[in-house]
């Protein structure tokens, strides 16, 4: 395959354009000190049936975050051909080293994925992979679903997200799927490092983009999973692949997604010392300016007192911290407001 920046090293025997349900892997070059022509094997399902609309969905970008992978390799187990119009491309461990490492970042070269699109076909592995899926496999795809959490380094509300987009056209389309997928919040940002991100890649290619993070803590969250599950049917749902209407009830009894936004730098609360940090709300909760976010305790000094951290701003607690000892510089809280189109 002759592609954007060089041929990619990564192989494929896939048929994209066959009815049916095929199921395979993508062979990644890595030779090791035992095995000079090594591949790393990454679990590709494709469904196709006829012609419609083709949905890409990848899980495991990082490989400490797992309702994703969860739910798209029950789909890839169960999805009838005979019941889809259209196509869908399922990619459930995207990073498998890093998923058999239950790590973010790749143990082989030590880059985080989704830091390096659109990659580089001559470049390390994590770069190889990237310049991958970018360049051959996202050109197919009409919709990008790309399902995480925040893994080990925060918890998160459950919740889609979405790059505020200058398009009102592709807004609004971005808006509407992330209304189909069902969760109870939709994430609107911009201005988060998101240059290098997959979500830029598939931006810049004019596709809808649509995220996830539902859950976090480095454990399978419950509720994520039944989110991630019922979200990627209603997506199939929303683009006419599989018959139906989106079921998007709520928990709560509310009927619908409630559309959020994080577009100012007072949403953070970031850690200026590394030490023991104590939360004060989970995520999900109601958050008010000025109000106590936690406290960073030295607990190996005894006489030196911990320091207070307030909240910039009223909103929702998007992200909050995952582990309990934080580093200088992380960030311990994100705040979530109700969406206001006008970002200006």
């Amino acid at each position: 395959m002759e592609i954007d920046g060089g041929r990619s090293r990564i192989t494929c025997t896939i048929d994209f354009d066959k009815d049916g349900r095929q199921a395979g892997y993508c062979r990644a070059p890595l030779s090791r000190n035992t095995a000079g022509w090594g591949t790393v094997e990454i679990p590709i399902i494709v469904v196709k049936n006829g012609k419609g609309p083709t949905l890409l969905l990848t899980g495991g970008v990082h490989g400490d975050e797992y309702e994703g992978p969860i739910a798209i390799s029950r789909l890839a187990r169960t999805l009838d051909p005979a019941k889809v119009q259209g196509r869908v491309i399922m990619l459930p461990a995207v990073n498998i080293p890093a998923i058999m490492a239950d790590t973010r970042l790749s143990p082989i070269d030590g880059w985080d994925i989704n830091r390096t699109f659109p990659g580089n076909p001559k470049g390390s592995f994590t770069q190889m992979l990237a310049h991958f899926l970018d360049s051959v496999i996202l050109p197919m795809a009409d919709l990008s679903l790309d399902m995480h959490t925040a893994g080990h380094s925060a918890d998160s509300a459950l919740s889609t997200n979405m790059h505020y987009l200058p398009d009102p056209a592709m807004r609004e389309k971005t808006m509407a799927a992330a209304s189909a997928f069902g969760a109870p919040f939709n994430a609107v940002f911009g201005g988060v490092d998101e240059g290098s991100t997959f979500t830029s890649c598939v931006e810049r290619r004019g596709k809808i983009s649509l995220g996830t993070e539902l859950g976090g803590w480095g454990r399978v969250n419950i509720e994520g999973v039944r989110i991630a599950r019922r979200g990627v049917d209603n997506i199939m749902k929303h683009m006419g692949i599989v018959e139906g209407v989106p079921d998007t009830t709520q928990r709560d009894g509310s009927p619908k997604t409630r559309h959020m936004m994080v577009r100012d730098p007072k949403a953070y609360v970031f850690a200026p010392r590394g030490g023991l940090f104590e939360p004060t709300h989970n995520v999900g909760d109601t958050v008010r300016v000025g109000e106590v976010a936690g406290w960073i305790h030295f607990i190996e000094d005894v006489d030196n007192p911990p320091i207070e951290l307030t909240y910039g701003m009223s909103g929702v607690l998007w992200m909050g911290a995952g582990p309990g000892r934080c580093t200088r510089g992380d960030a311990v809280g994100v705040i979530m407001q109700d969406y206001q189109d006008n970002w200006s």
